[in-house]
């Protein structure tokens, strides 16, 4: 990088900037095609209305006249009363509607002496929420479930007949649409005695209804996912739509988009999630490639004033096996339950058809590192202190402490090569005072590597263990908002260790800051501010030469890194704030304790041991130091090469 070429650089940007300039339309050109573009929208939305209006009404005529035909096909099952049949167990209570033939309402019981699904009453604002022992997944318009079949006369859909309800228990029901003399359409339901429904759907005495090329049912499965926990936000984070491949893994549409895919794959089930709860369709048969699934993005400030809150709108439109002979029936199995990672696990075996569902994976425990951490570490000691029953807060403290006492090693490894090179910096100053220009910054690190050598020590041994750490934080980061056992569950102040714990709200939103402020958030902050001065000073007493002057500009850069961390995490819950503010509390102290019982002028009569064993028995720098060595020495001879023929050239 000389003058030349800052030169060219230069003058490259001023064209492109020039050439913008020119080339960018007038005002009134901009004003013109705004007003066309305007127009154009207009006209695309009224066309678009147009034909939705048009189709509507030629949906509804169509049912006029099969309504007034006595003999088409379904007469009697296109009116009626709509019924509700409740299915229950101890743990949850679907409620089916006889308009329609599907679940309308899944309601998620409480385990008894627990509030880990105690409804929190924040999205339902009349008054009138029944979440007093349990959560309300979904309600009357909420969800919705349709099949669809292709007849010879008439497309059949099943939100549009009424059922009659027979062998109803708690746990079963059979409901049957007639559709002439010999014909019905019959779904039978079953409840399992956890999580599971268990669906069938076949036809009867129908089969020269159907075109002898009809092999598939239609479903069109929408759910208005909304607001379970305090905290529009964060909850909006771990709403999302996913899916498993039936010859593959798990996928999901990302929670911060609105967008549709189609899938190019056979599939097993569709998720529609929230952060701790989910509804989960399975088809025994797969659902065919082809199939077009929706995630609409919910705004909050749009719904302030609404009586309930929604996070997104799912949408799932595909196709699966139908047999139009009724020998075969098309098999479903729904899941209304906890996220909870071994519920979902058991799923599986539960299941009657066999497969390899997976259905733990929408748990999200973080990118295949961590989720390996998560897996095999976090998951077995947490549920291990769980089953103690100790409050969560301490849980979170005796993990805290065991990851302490497992990365201790590493954590001492990297505090003693610091303090290596703090007791060896007068040395260090003493070989390099005479490199104190900019232009022998190259020739000062050689020196101060080749000094280090001689005392066997290496500048970049303390990273590595520092580096090792860092996968436990991160994995930390996606299990704690993940576990639903932090729902519900109070510590010290914390009445909810799944969201935020404010210490102050109002009612406006603040940018960056959002609506409240959150203690843990605030006890983060300052403890990240403690830490990092502990680290700073302990840093500035091994920097040489223009290092430390380098250190007070950075120094600042990583005071601002706790602000930063309080803006973002505020709107987080207050167990994964408090998890953090404990380990850097035991990470502050930590440090303290071991620079209290280093003995500088031990340490450094052993290093100076090593000098004189090294002096006799010289041995090369291996490893990554030789390598950082070998670069800063090509580096120099560039830069030696590049200022002779500077030089050349000027002569």
């Amino acid at each position: 990088m000389n003058k030349n070429t800052l030169i060219g650089f230069v003058l490259i940007a001023v064209v492109l900037v020039g050439f913008s300039w020119y080339s960018q339309p007038s005002q009134e050109e901009m004003r013109a095609q705004f007003v066309k573009d305007s127009l154009e929208q207009v006209a695309k939305q009224k066309a678009g209305q147009a034909a939705k209006i048009a189709a509507y009404k030629q949906q509804q005529a169509a049912k006029e006249q099969v309504a007034a035909d006595t003999t088409a096909l379904f007469y009697k099952a296109l009116t009626g009363k709509a019924q509700d049949v409740v299915l229950q167990n101890a743990k949850l209570a679907v409620t089916l509607s006889t308009k329609g033939g599907t679940v309308t309402k899944a309601y998620i019981k409480n385990e008894k002496g627990s509030r880990r699904y105690v409804g929190h009453n924040i999205a339902d604002k009349t008054g009138k929420s029944d979440d007093l022992g349990g959560v309300t997944l979904f309600s009357g318009k909420d969800q919705s479930l349709n099949y669809t079949l292709v007849a010879k006369e008439m497309n059949i859909s099943t939100g549009d007949l009424f059922f009659e309800p027979t062998a109803v228990t708690d746990s079963t029901v059979t409901l049957t649409a007639e559709a002439g003399q010999g014909k019905s359409l019959i779904i039978n339901y079953r409840l399992g005695g956890d999580y599971m429904l268990h669906v069938s759907l076949r036809t009867v005495g129908m089969a020269g209804l159907f075109d002898p090329n009809t092999t598939t049912l239609g479903v069109d499965w929408h759910e208005k996912v909304k607001e379970q926990e305090r905290g529009f936000t964060f909850e909006n984070r771990y709403a999302r739509l996913d899916w498993k491949e039936s010859e593959g893994g798990t996928d999901y549409i990302s929670e911060a988009k609105t967008k549709k895919e189609t899938t190019e794959e056979e599939i097993d089930w569709i998720a529609f999630k929230n952060q701790f709860f989910s509804a989960v369709m399975i088809s025994k048969d797969n659902f065919q490639k082809g199939g077009q699934l929706e995630s609409t993005l919910y705004d909050k400030k749009d719904q302030e004033n609404q009586p309930v809150r929604y996070l997104k709108d799912l949408k799932a439109q595909v196709r699966t096996s139908f047999d139009p002979t009724g020998a075969k029936p098309s098999e479903f199995e729904f899941y209304y339950g906890p996220n909870d990672f071994y519920i979902l696990k058991q799923v599986e075996k539960q299941s009657t058809f066999g497969k390899e569902l997976d259905m733990q994976r929408i748990v999200y425990l973080g990118w295949p590192l961590f989720r390996y951490i998560n897996r095999w570490f976090t998951l077995p000691v947490f549920t291990w202190l769980s089953d103690w029953g100790l409050p969560m807060g301490i849980v979170l403290i005796l993990i805290t402490i065991l990851l302490k006492v497992i990365t201790f090693p590493m954590v001492k490894k990297s505090y003693m090569s610091s303090a290596k090179m703090r007791v060896l910096k007068p040395k260090l100053d003493e070989a390099t005072k005479q490199f104190n220009k900019p232009e022998d910054q190259m020739q000062k690190q050689q020196a101060m590597m080749a000094e280090y050598a001689k005392y066997g020590v290496s500048p970049l041994s303390g990273c590595l263990p520092m580096l090792i750490q860092m996968p436990i934080w991160v994995a930390m980061f996606n299990f704690v908002p993940n576990a639903i056992q932090f729902r519900g569950e109070n510590f010290l102040w914390m009445s909810d260790l799944s969201t935020y714990d404010p210490i102050v709200e109002w009612s406006t939103n603040v940018m960056l800051i959002g609506d409240h402020l959150s203690l843990t958030c605030v006890l983060y902050t300052v403890a990240m501010v403690l830490y990092t001065w502990i680290t700073m000073q302990m840093q500035k007493d091994q920097m040489v030469g223009q290092q430390a002057e380098q250190m007070k500009v950075m120094q600042w850069m990583m005071f601002l890194m706790p602000l930063m961390f309080f803006f973002i995490f505020n709107d987080y819950s207050s167990g994964l704030n408090f998890y953090y503010f404990v380990t850097l509390i035991l990470s502050a102290g930590i440090m303290m304790v071991l620079r209290r019982t280093t003995n500088d002028a031990k340490l450094l009569a052993i290093l100076e041991a090593r000098y004189k064993e090294n002096a006799k028995n010289p041995q090369k720098m291996k490893g990554l130091a030789a390598r950082m060595q070998a670069l800063q020495q090509m580096q120099q001879q560039q830069m030696q090469q590049q200022q002779g023929r500077d030089n050349n050239r000027k002569r």
